[in-house]
């Protein structure tokens, strides 16, 4: 090169090596990402189609597959896939990893937790990679795919990290796709400013329950709502001729309430009374309905959800408790059968109040049932139950409910 060229002086490898060069980085990126065990995870697999969706969970499916597809063909800008767990986000993120490198692209797919180890073991004195050149590896990445991000620990030096991978490619504009079951709120404040601006950064909520679930949602082990089936709005006894009037319309003010809550669920509903007065029939006619309706719900009674909790932590568990407790904090219909029976430990009341504060941020349905009078419950729970902005509090006045009186059957003479 002539004095002044650009390339002067600099050492450039010979345009016969270009190809080869290439197939190794792609090599060397596809056996990083782990691909291999992800080259099943294409468009052609993926069912966009779900049967038994209510329509706002299917049409959130299918834009997040067109979404997924367009970006595939033409990486620029972010994408920003975020969902429940096993709702298709890897899948999709996989698929767009493995289109791009059937057209030679290079791409590197990770996990988050996996890409920090992968940094942290660069600092062992046998590591063939440095630490410089593993970061900018995975900071210049002509693509990069983040899956599973907030699923890190959260140490100082991994959020550190994490900022400096995503600003860099921020500021340089480099094609990045990222999942997380994490919601915006959630992410540390300088990620999520990079995550959420609108002129980088394409967000596609999934709404749909876990693919890798043996029953549907609404069938969790967590609920307990196949005990109930009987309870509906038609089966609700108003104990006329055994209450007084005013009990009576009490009870009919309550049916009302929480049908016109069945109907069309928004806020919160918290029925309060004595034992046995209706109000668990009531809690349970909402979620009933709404299964009929093609809906999921999870009915659970307070005492047993955090019995359910504790067993995660048991060795021989199958479901880690992050996995739980985000079912039940994420749910789109949740219903808390019994409020004030559970064993009333720091523990359970720590959990009681992060569900209850989520769900009361995050303005999601949620029908609550209890005997307890308000001012007796923890007052970070009440406090919000009191909200009327928030919240239908309806107090039930009749007294348990005994039935009516059997009758006995004529024995016949022989």
């Amino acid at each position: 090169m002539p004095v002044g060229h650009p390339d002067f002086g600099r050492l450039l490898p010979c345009t016969c090596r270009l190809a080869e060069m290439s197939r190794r980085r792609l090599a060397h990126l596809r056996a990083i990402s782990n691909l291999e065990t992800l080259k099943d995870m294409t468009f052609d697999t993926f069912v966009p189609e779900v049967h038994g969706l209510p329509p706002e969970k299917a049409e959130s499916l299918r834009q997040a597959y067109e979404a997924a597809r367009g970006y595939a063909e033409n990486p620029s800008g972010w994408l920003l896939l975020k969902g429940g767990y096993g709702c298709g986000k890897t899948h999709l993120a996989a698929a767009i990893a493995n289109r791009c490198i059937e057209r030679g692209q290079p791409v590197l797919f990770i996990t988050v937790p996996d890409l920090l180890d992968h940094l942290r073991a660069t600092f062992a004195p046998s590591s063939p990679t440095g630490y410089d050149e593993r970061f900018e590896e995975v900071r210049a990445a002509p693509l990069l795919i983040l899956d599973d991000l907030g699923t890190e620990a959260p140490t100082p030096w991994a959020q550190e990290k994490l900022f400096q991978i995503l600003n860099y490619r921020y500021v340089a504009q480099l094609p990045t796709v990222i999942t997380t079951n994490h919601e915006l709120e959630e992410i540390p404040l300088r990620i999520r400013s990079r995550l959420a601006d609108p002129a980088v950064t394409r967000v596609v909520a999934i709404l749909t329950p876990d693919y890798r679930q043996a029953v549907p949602a609404d069938h969790s082990d967590l609920s307990s709502l196949f005990l109930h089936t009987d309870q509906t709005f038609e089966s609700f006894d108003l104990r006329k001729g055994e209450l007084p009037k005013e009990k009576v319309e009490n009870l009919q003010r309550a049916l009302e309430i929480a049908r016109d809550f069945a109907a069309d669920p928004e806020g919160w509903l918290a029925l309060t009374g004595p034992h046995g007065c209706g109000k668990t029939h009531l809690a349970a006619a909402v979620a009933n309905y709404r299964v009929r309706q093609g809906y999921p719900a999870l009915f659970v009674v307070v005492p047993d959800l955090l019995d359910h909790l504790r067993a995660t932590f048991s060795p021989q568990s199958v479901i880690p408790f992050d996995k739980r407790f985000e079912e039940v904090r994420r749910a789109p219909l949740l219903i808390l059968d019994d409020l004030g029976t559970e064993s009333a430990t720091p523990w359970a009341r720590e959990k009681l109040y992060q569900i209850f504060d989520y769900r009361y941020n995050a303005r999601l349905p949620t029908v609550i049932t209890t005997a307890t009078p308000i001012e007796e419950l923890d007052p970070r729970l009440a406090t919000r139950m009191l909200d009327a902005g928030r919240c239908t509090l309806f107090a039930i006045l009749a007294s348990a409910y005994r039935g009516g009186p059997r009758r006995r059957k004529k024995r016949r003479r022989g």
